[in-house]
């Protein structure tokens, strides 16, 4: 029987759980890949769960009581949430409550990060409220937080902004790499299309989060709520042109809106840095990361 601290990953096989799982497989844990399809690596063990289903939740914190929780799974594209505001509501707030309740009476004890989103509004006021995502996403720390206050239940909620790193992702900068290695592999159109080059955006690489999430099982405390991010904000112009001596593709950048400027992403970062984090993953080196993970993926 292992004597590692055993840490339970939902959303496992996403873009974050799979360098989460790598992570902390190679830091001192006992890792439980908690997922729904196959998973990509043989040395870590899984269980299948789906986390909307109470009685499966139940289950799942019965047989492994773990030390630790990081709860990654969720419906996190706004454009599903119009389509299917249900659904996302069930991925990411009835989840995490089936979770945190489990927890409650079955591991009080189990130290919990539950992943928020830049996305998410003041519930004073509904007319901030911009679509069923942000709502799903409000919900989710809402019930975590209070959970730990009524409960007591160790509960830390984690705000990272844009993440970027190798591995398939819906980001902007995925977006753009495939793009890139799309133009030098076939004879297509050499263009970059944008909407806005001027949209601010706080880039953090994957890799750094994953090390951030054990900063705040170790050190983080009850309740808290901390931001994950570099504290620069880059525009997606400047974006793209960091990407072009990457390439030797000449390609052209267009834009649909030229004169609409917004300001930059300020996000205070102090609460986490001062437990001893901080980014390591320069951003030119998390884009040259990522174009070769789509150069060597080509099917991705």
């Amino acid at each position: 029987m292992s004597s590692l601290p055993k840490l339970l990953i939902t959303g496992a096989n996403g873009f974050t759980g799979k360098h989460a799982c790598r992570h902390f497989l190679n830091t001192g844990f006992e890792i439980i890949a908690v997922t729904r399809t196959d998973f990509f690596s043989k040395e870590i063990q899984t269980t299948n769960c789906d986390l909307t289903n109470k009685e499966d939740v139940i289950r799942m914190i019965k047989k492994f009581k773990p030390n630790y929780l990081l709860h990654l799974a969720g419906q996190n594209h706004v454009g599903k949430s119009w389509i299917d505001p249900i659904s996302s509501l069930e991925a990411n707030f009835l989840s995490t409550l089936y979770l945190v309740e489990s927890l409650r009476y079955i591991n009080p004890n189990c130290k919990v990060i539950i992943v928020g989103s830049a996305l998410q509004f003041d519930p004073q006021d509904i007319s901030a409220l911009k679509n069923p995502y942000s709502l799903s996403k409000t919900l989710q720390v809402l019930i975590s937080q209070a959970w730990e206050v009524l409960y007591k239940l160790p509960i830390i909620i984690a705000k990272p902004s844009n993440l970027i790193g190798p591995g398939v992702s819906n980001g902007v900068c995925s977006i753009f790499a495939r793009k890139i290695v799309e133009m030098e592999k076939r004879d297509t159109e050499k263009v970059i299309e944008v909407s806005n080059l001027h949209a601010q955006r706080d880039f953090i690489d994957v890799r750094d989060v994953a090390t951030a999430y054990e900063t705040l099982f170790k050190k983080g405390s009850s309740g808290e709520v901390y931001d994950i991010a570099s504290g620069q904000s880059r525009s997606l112009e400047e974006v793209v042109n960091t990407f072009k001596p990457l390439t030797d593709v000449n390609f052209e950048l267009k834009s649909q809106v030229h004169d609409q400027v917004e300001k930059k992403v300020e996000i205070e970062t102090d609460k986490l840095t001062n437990l001893g984090w901080g980014p390591q993953f320069p951003f030119e080196v998390s884009l040259v990361d990522i174009l070769t993970f789509y150069r060597e993926n080509t099917k991705i």
